[in-house]
């Protein structure tokens, strides 16, 4: 069934063969009109099928995007902005705030001068032994090297290849203006996924099947083709290139004129001809487009170092703020005990809680909006089972106070106290979260809000954080006790 799928005139042709004898069989005279419909049929759907091969052949390829100046002179005005909230946001008069805001200043100075950079940086990456350590020597001989074009590497030194792993690829060539990626053989699914996160930050990326002399010469064009096959839409056919850094001594044997042979190991030149020619095409038309790609992605990377910081000193503002409104909407339950089901009608209290976390990170709620989001969030969290999940975690640690609990709020209380913690420091993953991804929609998701809120809670279900929670409660809300009174004296 699956192969006559993969072939719609084959199964186009089946069925309308079998109406046309349906038709047949019940009027002789409709089969000449069926005749007539099974080729206009074949035939639109032969084009249908031509035009959707040629859409596929024609998708865009998404490799590399060029970028223009203004677009990097944006990027750097745009981390000279938030330096600027940090410094304001931190306390400039300690001498370690002062050090950091320097440091972050000189680094973005940096990056306005690579702006004016005529060398290219090269990266290698691949798996280990794959011949990263060979092609780059190679590259740097002078009888091999690129003409018109001055050749750095970046993360190590070109004398000094270093190996990379999969995971640190992405990283490590953080600072390339051109990657060549290097394979063995087809693309494995770890490699795969390296080449897509580079995509995605945009890198330059020429991708190498090296060491193919070491494959029978029919077997060559066939792998060759099977990596571009997969990488069709992600990267250019002349993108794709087979070589041969250092190919396998072949064995020589001489014949000698008395008859006899000797044998000996030959080395054959590199066969890096086509990776050479190449290479010199895009070095030379796009040296300028690859330097301004790189100095945006470093000030992409630079902007999220300032922004981490700016996460913490705002996460430290908000936390009092969270402690505050947890024992407020704590002391509304106590006073007024509920049952567990409608636990987060406290949510008008904390929608207030919403517009200060806002505030501090720079998203703007009114008190209305605020209050639509609470209400969500609190009929999601009575949904997943949240509230009652907090009192049974809770009830246990009160019942050995018994006054207490029996007193009716403190459960109430402690839960609410407990979830209002969880909401605050959900929206507080939430904001840094967004600040952190660009990409991400300005709009308040309450999905991604959900799954902030599980990772918290399960990351708040500690045995030591409900102790010292229900300790706190208990000050607060546990009955003083009387004080015997004195029989006045006669």
């Amino acid at each position: 069934m699956i192969p006559l799928l993969q072939k719609p005139l084959l199964v186009g042709g089946l069925g309308l063969t079998a109406g046309v004898w349906l038709l047949g069989s019940l009027d002789p005279h409709m089969i000449g009109m069926g005749s007539s419909a099974v080729w206009s049929a074949v035939a639109l759907g032969s084009g249908l099928w031509w035009l959707n091969q040629k859409r596929r052949v024609e998708r865009p390829l998404l490799s590399f995007t060029p970028v223009d100046r203004t677009a990097v002179e944006k990027a750097l005005a745009e981390v000279e902005v938030q330096i600027n909230h940090l410094s304001t946001e931190l306390n400039a008069s300690l001498p370690e705030t002062a050090v950091l805001i320097v440091n972050l200043r000189q680094q973005l100075a940096a990056l306005a001068t690579e702006l004016e950079r005529k060398s290219i940086r090269l990266a290698f990456l691949g798996e280990r032994s794959v011949g990263k350590t060979t092609l780059t020597q190679l590259l740097s001989d002078s009888s091999i090297s690129v003409q018109k074009t001055s050749i750095q590497s970046t993360a190590s030194a070109l004398d000094q290849p270093e190996f990379y792993s999969a995971d640190s690829a992405v990283a490590d060539a953080e600072n390339a203006d051109l990657v060549m990626f290097l394979t063995t053989g087809d693309i494995t699914d770890s490699e795969f996924q390296t080449l897509k996160k580079l995509l995605v930050k945009n890198h330059r990326i020429l991708l190498l099947f090296n060491k193919q002399d070491q494959y029978l010469i029919a077997d060559r064009p066939v792998i060759l083709q099977q990596i571009r096959d997969r990488m069709a839409g992600l990267l250019a056919t002349e993108d794709i290139m087979a070589i041969a850094a250092q190919p396998v001594p072949i064995k020589v044997r001489k014949h000698q004129p008395d008859g006899t042979f000797e044998e000996r190991f030959e080395q054959p030149a590199p066969d890096v001809a086509i990776l050479q020619q190449r290479l010199q095409q895009v070095l030379t038309q796009e040296s300028q487009q690859l330097i301004l790609a790189t100095v945006k992605r470093q000030a992409q990377a630079l902007s999220a170092v300032v922004q981490t910081e700016l996460n913490q000193v705002r996460r430290q503002r908000a936390l009092p703020i969270i402690e505050q409104y947890q024992w407020v909407a704590a002391g509304a339950a106590f006073a007024n005990p509920v049952p567990s089901l409608d636990l987060l009608a406290t949510a008008t209290i904390n929608a207030q809680l919403v517009v200060d976390l806002g505030a501090i990170y720079q998203q703007q709620f009114s008190l209305d909006q605020a209050k639509t989001v609470m209400g969500n969030l609190a009929s999601q969290m009575v949904k997943l089972g949240l509230v009652e999940m907090a009192s049974q975690a809770i009830a246990p640690l009160l019942k050995s106070h018994a006054l207490t609990y029996v007193a009716g709020g403190t459960l109430q209380g402690t839960s609410a106290a407990y979830l209002t913690r969880i909401a605050g420091l959900s929206l507080v993953e939430y904001f840094e979260e967004q600040s952190l991804d660009p990409a991400l929609e300005p709009n308040f998701k309450v999905d991604r809000m959900l799954q902030k809120i599980k990772a918290v809670f399960d990351a708040n279900q500690r045995s030591e954080f409900l102790h010292s929670l229900v300790k706190q409660s208990l000050g607060r809300f546990a009955p003083s006790p009387l004080v015997p009174a004195t029989t006045p004296t006669v």
